[in-house]
């Protein structure tokens, strides 16, 4: 009893896993697809009120967005698209 206990929960461990991996798939191409200017507009707003892209310069948005990637949770695609759109627009 206890084996077949310990081979079912491999197995749910194992496809949710592997769910958890094909969503991630799907999220990815939907990040694909956006502009940074959409993805500051979807992230950056959440927890305060977004500095507008031209209040800094271009150094500074990278260690700005460095730094709010770790608190965000945002992958490195999604940072580096936001930081190009910020730094285009940079003073």
């Amino acid at each position: 009893m206890k084996k077949y206990f310990v081979i079912c929960s491999a197995f749910v461990a194992i496809l949710t896993v592997n769910l958890l991996l094909m969503s991630g798939c799907a999220v990815s191409q939907k990040v694909q697809n956006k502009t940074g200017i959409q993805l500051w507009g979807e992230n950056c707003g959440r927890c305060h009120n977004a500095p507008g892209p031209g209040e800094f310069s271009a150094a500074n948005w990278e260690i700005i967005g460095r730094h709010m990637r770790v608190r965000t949770n945002i992958t490195e695609t999604e940072e580096k698209k936001i930081i190009d759109y910020l730094k285009s627009t940079a003073n």
